[in-house]
């Protein structure tokens, strides 16, 4: 639980969670959105962060398992990066499109049979990570596990399972909103707000 709040209190510093009607990429509407492209912009934020990631990594003994890690675009090609520095691992970025250099959308070196993990900041629906997850095994390289800071919970997990996938989270999206709403940093109105958006 510890690890949750500190999780928690960085995110309400840096003002990364923010009220009102957004649209995210699957193209549905929340009333919550989590800005966590902003955090490299907070050294201090930053580093704790990948220290998160990195207290995930540990927790969980089969990622060990994996050969190299890739960032998701865009939002987590620099926690990717910094976690594969950490872990002495090779990276990979994933791009949205292949219409540049060699036209592969997967850039780093990539093996047939290669274990990759897949790192991204949070994950709703799934289908940005699963459009990586194609990439990546058109090229060869194998999927087996995901790693993210935040399960908004509506339905990425299942959506992951549905491909073999493993999803690993530090923290649910409805554990954050009950963990601030204890904090003071968040409303009744903004609590169920966020956890009349999780459909898991």
């Amino acid at each position: 639980m510890k690890i949750k709040m500190e999780l928690c209190t960085i995110l309400t510093r840096i003002g990364a969670l923010k009220f009102g009607m957004f649209s995210l990429t699957n193209g549905r509407l929340s009333p919550y959105y989590i800005d966590l492209r902003i955090v490299p912009s907070f050294p201090e934020a930053f580093s704790r962060i990948q220290k998160l990631y990195r207290y995930v990594f540990d927790s969980e003994t089969d990622l060990g398992e994996c050969k190299r890690v890739a960032g998701i675009p865009t939002a987590g090609i620099p926690f990717a990066s910094v976690l594969a520095f950490f872990l002495n691992k090779p990276f990979l970025y994933v791009r949205r499109e292949s219409t540049h250099g060699r036209g592969r959308r997967v850039e780093g070196i990539l093996n047939p049979g290669d274990n990759v993990l897949l790192v991204d900041d949070l994950i709703t629906t799934g289908k940005t990570m699963i459009e990586s997850v194609d990439a990546i095994r058109s090229e060869g390289g194998v999927v087996t596990d995901a790693l993210v800071l935040i399960d908004r919970q509506e339905g990425g997990r299942k959506a992951l399972e549905a491909q073999g996938i493993k999803l690993h989270n530090l923290i649910l999206m409805s554990e954050a909103a009950r963990i601030m709403y204890d904090m003071g940093t968040i409303n009744k109105e903004e609590f169920n707000a966020i956890l009349n958006q999780t459909i898991s």
